[in-house]
């Protein structure tokens, strides 16, 4: 293979990179809003030559390019966050602002570069003859990322029938091959109370007041730490045999589990009365040998919560939100951990292209190379669609993707246009670089699978 063709392949689109991203970003597109970004992506697939660009219900854009039947995919979202505050942008969100090196705006890094340098990595095989006999090609440009991560892709798989060979996720890796990631829930604690006038206010029963006891251990149980002393054993109890003797190694790569309390409400007759119910959300992020029933009954056994006994429920979030499309598509807010060995061939088909490309490190803008002094291999913070592909699904699935982890939901978001073209590159690289006579059935170091709720999609 020729990797210096390759590269300047690569090179040679980045003008139409930049004006397919700049494009992209000039076009709003939050979650289930998705519409004007996917449709200017089948376009863009069009007029490249794909053989065939579809839309699928859900509202994902699906490009093919190859007849066989081995699928290598390619995964971005294209929808992303909102932009907050404007007074903290430095320029319009919604131009794609552009310097030498650098696009600005919303999506930029998360992560719509992904999807430009994706489509163009697909181009780029076949205008250098880069896919192989036996295998097709899949660009998807994924709906729904933001507001329920791999949503999209238990459609893909569940419904259009899709089961590639592996996937490679574009999201930000600043450079590195990442092989996995914690998992996380959206898990909601309701409290009941007893309402009565705000003057008398022992004749109620304050569903607040009880709330922020158990408030107070969700935060124990973040910050402490694992001691015989500590009531409430904190997170990172995980990342100690003792605790956790079958997973601590991969808890200790992956990084420990996290909670916090991201939205609180209530109910009161009247700004005068004692509040009757209160409720919160809790962003729960889960490491190896951490499950969804285990996350849930650590919430129901905090001393609190036993406290108030049957005026408490802890339960899972479920995401029942139509697609642009009109499309509901219920599931559970439960986002498996999952982890690929180092290893496998589809691992070792990024780290050979990346070899043969740029050498055994990570590259980037100088700019950029202060966070990229790392190990090539390694793995996400946040959590991606992997969370469905690998972790509902066992479909092997690893990330390379143009960006940054710390521009996502940032504002003043940017990417770096050497990372359009240095992924582009790799992706065109990667069909020719796997070998699946190497592939085997233990690709998977950690999964922590699917639930087993009836509400699943599975």
């Amino acid at each position: 293979m020729d990797f210096e063709a390759i590269k300047r392949a690569a090179q040679g689109y980045l003008p139409q990179m930049t004006k397919f991203l700049r494009d992209l970003i000039a076009i709003p597109s939050e979650s289930c809003e998705e519409e004007g970004v996917i449709r200017r992506t089948i376009a863009e697939m069009e007029a490249l030559g794909f053989d065939k660009a579809e839309i699928d219900p859900e509202g994902n854009a699906l490009g093919w390019m190859g007849e066989g039947s081995r699928i290598i995919a390619f995964d971005g979202h294209i929808d992303t966050v909102g932009i907050g505050n404007i007074a903290n942008w430095e320029h319009d969100p919604y131009k794609g602002y552009e310097t030498d090196d650098i696009i600005y705006g919303r999506g930029g890094s998360d992560q719509e570069g992904g999807v430009v340098s994706a489509v163009y990595g697909a181009r780029i095989m076949k205008d250098l003859g880069l896919i192989p006999a036996d295998t097709k090609i899949l660009v998807v440009a994924s709906v729904q990322e933001e507001d329920c991560d791999g949503l999209c892709w238990q459609y893909i798989h569940k419904e259009d029938g899709i089961t590639p060979e592996f996937v490679v996720s574009t999201e930000p890796t600043d450079g590195g091959i990442y092989r996995g990631h914690r998992g996380r829930m959206e898990i909601r604690v309701d409290v009941k109370g007893v309402s009565c006038h705000g003057s008398a206010p022992e004749r109620g029963d304050n569903a607040i007041y009880k709330m922020a006891d158990i408030l107070r251990e969700v935060r124990a149980l973040n910050e402490n730490t694992a001691t015989d002393e500590d009531e409430i054993k904190g997170l990172v109890k995980m990342l100690d045999p003792k605790y956790n003797p079958e997973h601590w190694e991969d808890a200790r790569f992956l990084g420990r589990g996290t909670i916090t309390c991201s939205q609180i409400f209530y109910t009161s007759p009247s700004r005068c009365a004692v509040a009757d119910s209160c409720a919160v959300s809790l962003d729960r992020r889960m490491t190896a040998g951490e499950t969804w029933d285990s996350c849930l009954e650590e919430i129901r056994n905090l001393p609190a919560c036993r406290k108030y006994g049957d005026d408490v429920k802890v339960s899972m979030y479920m995401y029942d939100r139509p697609a642009w499309t009109g499309l509901k598509y219920e599931t559970e807010c439960y986002f498996p951990t999952w982890i690929n060995k180092e290893s496998a061939a589809h691992v070792q088909a990024l780290v050979d292209a990346h070899k043969g490309l740029f050498g055994d490190k990570r590259i980037g803008h100088e700019s950029a190379m202060d966070k990229r002094n790392r190990p090539l291999i390694d793995k996400w913070t946040f959590s991606t669609n992997g969370v469905s592909i690998q972790g509902r699904y066992g479909i092997p699935c690893v990330g390379f993707g143009p960006g940054a982890e710390s521009q996502a939901h940032a504002p003043n978001e940017i990417t770096w246009k050497q990372d359009l073209v240095t992924c582009a590159a790799l992706y065109a690289a990667v069909p020719m670089c796997y070998k699946p006579e190497n592939r085997t059935d233990d690709v998977t170091e950690y999964r922590a699978g699917k639930t087993d709720t009836k509400f699943a999609n599975d």
